[in-house]
């Protein structure tokens, strides 16, 4: 089985202790992980499954805050000394991961100093990434964001083909129903998707990456900078 990013860049001794206290687990689209506020159960390092993270208001829609895909790990706070949840994760893409309760993963933080410089550089690159994506939302228009989510979709999922409806495009970007239709006209319009019945299949990869805002590329920038 393939590993995750992460656990791949520790020395294999490390890796292989921490991999033998994980379990191999099936991630099922549309599966809460966790809620936000609770306390930490497991510790999640997808392979070929990817998670959201969604921030939740009262009376507002849900919004996306960043996906976690095989290049990082749903649980990276507690290196903090933090136990808390602090975002809704959900499952957003089908897949096989490692799973590891929260008590061994924290006697692996102790225990092995490599994994948490790996996760203290994780927690900067998601702070650079929320950063970004903050002044992305307030400032870009609907059809590049989406642009930019497809793509960032496209990296975790490891194949041209993956399922979004409108709604959930909707809530992940916190955009109404309507804008999404339109956004994903257009770039349907321009060959760069095909979109039917909540299925989408990646046409053009670098026509999408031209439509799309700058803010994906800054991503993934700063991921290979702090881990070249």
């Amino acid at each position: 089985m393939r590993t995750n990013r992460l656990l791949e860049g520790l020395p294999p001794k490390e890796r292989d202790r921490i991999l033998g206290r994980c379990e191999t687990v099936e991630l099922e689209f549309g599966t809460t992980l966790c809620e936000s506020g609770s306390p930490y159960r497991h510790v999640y390092f997808p392979v070929h499954g990817f998670i959201s993270t969604v921030a939740t208001l009262v009376n507002h829609q849900p919004l996306e805050i960043r996906l976690i895909g095989d290049e990082g790990v749903l649980g990276a706070t507690l290196a903090l000394g933090v136990d808390t949840v602090p975002l809704r994760a959900v499952v957003q893409g089908s897949g096989a991961a490692w799973r590891m309760a929260a008590g061994p993963f924290k006697r692996s933080l102790r225990e092995s100093p490599a994994l948490l410089r790996v996760l203290r550089r994780y927690l900067y690159v998601l702070l650079a990434q929320l950063t970004q994506s903050n002044g992305c939302n307030r400032f870009h228009e609907v059809e590049p964001r989406l642009a930019r989510w497809l793509l960032l979709t496209h990296d975790r999922a490891h194949s041209d083909h993956f399922h979004l409806t409108h709604d959930f495009l909707a809530d992940m970007l916190g955009v109404r129903r309507s804008g999404i239709t339109i956004a994903a006209g257009e770039l349907q319009k321009r060959e760069l998707i095909r979109y039917v019945r909540g299925e989408i299949q990646v046409l053009d990869r670098k026509g999408l990456e031209a439509r799309s805002c700058e803010c994906y590329e800054a991503g993934i920038r700063d991921y290979a900078q702090v881990f070249a």
